[in-house]
């Protein structure tokens, strides 16, 4: 099949259901029509900023209607958009726009501001800026109202990059992940053949738009197949409780953090969720308790696995087998191929074997962007990209995420997955949130820690702890230390921030 550049797909959607609603923001609502008329205009004021093809156009702003807009309009002209963390400090801005080599930089009223604070490190050539121009910004909703759309739509190579998608950077710096026409084209299908996307789906988006779960799980995907995207411009759980019973919501896209802040808001046994066909949860595993809440709700979550580097989707669970495949993240999806290798780099057939989780098809990334040793390292030289992960199969060939490789706590010569652990200890009735991380010790090599939130006005120790925690788990496996802390530290996409639990450890 000929893979549709990004600004194709989304004119023709347009030209086919032009009256049909397409994204909605702040109560305000574009159809397709209107939207594509948006897109043609936004398209021709970046033009006369001077973006030509293959250019870097990157964004930080809050989530917003206008963010889909710029992405349609930089690809219409053959550019490539850089969606940037709009929680990041200037400093670290600089770093991606600086590493992208944007030549535009577009930025809301609230982001210009860490922008301005590092402006004279970086090469940028135009910066334009919603609201009103400032002192070295252009304001974009002036150089629109000037603006006539005459610029063509530019042809595009399916192969070429449509979207540079930083990686979380839980460790170390981020890697720009190159994300071509043809992998979000094939991750839509896949979305949409996989677990059902079409016309008749309502979605709403609060995960961040510039992480790659905000925009290819259900975003993109729901847009192309001719749905109603509603966009929150952040996780709000009572916000989002409204709009699903204003909007008859079907689908959402869920962290376990979101999961769990809706589950304690006041209104989630009162609200009317019955409108909600699929929560797609990833980015972490759901802990069982949780799956079993919102199951208990009549809510239905499909736990599938992906990451950035392939476009979101890799494997896919329905909302049918959700209870009793409990807590498996599905098989791998139609458009794509899934296998687990050992240590060794050998394929696993065994059930219940675990390795490193292995995908390739056309959802997987060409790169990363001017990192051309930790792309070969990620794609091994047999075309299976190398993802870090590590699961196991059951007898029926369904996949288990057990954790990251880098997260994988070796005490006594045993491997310990920390997620294990982690998923024992949810099930303790004082425990909010938890992570377990390693840390060294003399006599077992690394010891297993328990950094854990409580619930208000409860109490824990590390005793009690254990012995809860043994009816699931032998005994190396039980946490030999207990910290107790206000929140875990978190990034924008709800990951815990585990290096800075372990650096926190070390420095203890």
């Amino acid at each position: 099949m000929h893979a549709l550049g990004l600004a194709t797909w989304f004119r023709r959607r347009a030209e086919r259901d032009g009256s049909r609603d397409a994204i909605s923001f702040a109560g305000q609502t574009l159809t397709f029509a209107q939207a594509q008329a948006e897109i043609e205009a936004f398209a021709d004021m970046l033009a006369a900023s001077g973006v030509e093809p293959g250019d870097r156009v990157a964004y930080v702003g809050f989530n917003h209607s206008r963010f889909l807009i710029a992405l349609f309009a930089t690809a219409r002209l053959g550019a490539i958009f850089v969606p940037l963390n709009f929680r990041c400090t200037g400093h670290e801005l600089a770093y991606f726009v600086r590493d992208s080599g944007a030549q535009l930089l577009i930025a809301d009223e609230v982001h210009s501001g860490p922008v301005d604070e590092v402006r004279t490190d970086l090469d940028v050539r135009t910066y334009l800026r919603f609201g009103e121009g400032a002192e070295g910004w252009q304001g974009i909703e002036e150089l629109l109202a000037r603006a006539h759309p005459h610029v063509q739509e530019a042809p595009v190579d399916p192969e070429s990059p449509g979207v540079i998608v930083y990686t979380s950077g839980t460790t170390g710096n981020p890697k720009g992940a190159v994300l071509s026409h043809r992998n979000l084209w094939t991750n839509n299908i896949n979305w949409m053949l996989s677990v059902g996307y079409g016309s008749d789906h309502v979605a709403l988006t609060s995960a961040p738009l510039f992480h790659s779960g905000g925009m290819c799980v259900m975003t993109l995907p729901m847009l192309m197949a001719g749905a109603h995207v509603i966009i929150h411009e952040k996780f709000d759980p009572g916000l989002l409780l409204d709009d699903v019973e204003r909007y008859r919501v079907t689908s959402l896209f869920l962290v376990p953090a979101m999961m769990q802040g809706i589950s304690r808001h006041e209104r989630f046994d009162s609200a009317d969720l019955s409108s909600i066909r699929i929560v797609v949860a990833g980015a972490a595993p759901v802990p069982e308790s949780l799956l079993r809440l919102y199951g208990s709700r009549g809510i239905p979550v499909s736990q599938c696995w992906g990451q950035t580097e392939v476009a979101t989707g890799a494997t896919f669970l329905g909302t049918e087998e959700a209870l009793d495949k409990l807590g498996s993240c599905g098989t791998a999806g139609l458009l794509n191929e899934v296998r687990l290798v050992d240590f060794s780099g050998e394929p696993i057939t065994e059930p219940g074997v675990r390795g490193e989780l292995c995908v390739r098809g056309d959802t997987v990334t060409p790169g990363y962007w001017n990192l051309p040793e930790a792309t070969a390292a990620a794609q091994g030289g047999d075309g299976w990209f190398r993802t870090g992960d590590v699961a196991y199969q059951d007898e029926d060939g369904y996949f288990y995420i057990v954790d990251r490789l880098k997260d994988m706590i070796i005490s006594g010569g045993e491997n310990v997955y920390s997620a294990e652990v982690e998923d024992a200890i949810y099930g303790h009735p004082a425990v909010a949130e938890v992570a377990v991380i390693g840390a060294a010790d003399e006599r077992w090599g690394e010891r297993v820690v328990a950094v854990v939130a409580l619930k208000d006005g409860e109490e824990l120790d590390l005793e009690s702890l254990r012995e809860f925690a043994g009816a699931r788990l032998a005994r190396y496996k039980l946490p030999l230390e207990l910290r107790l802390v206000d929140e875990l530290p978190r990034n924008t996409t709800g990951k815990i921030l585990k290096h800075e639990l372990r650096a926190e450890s070390t420095s203890a």
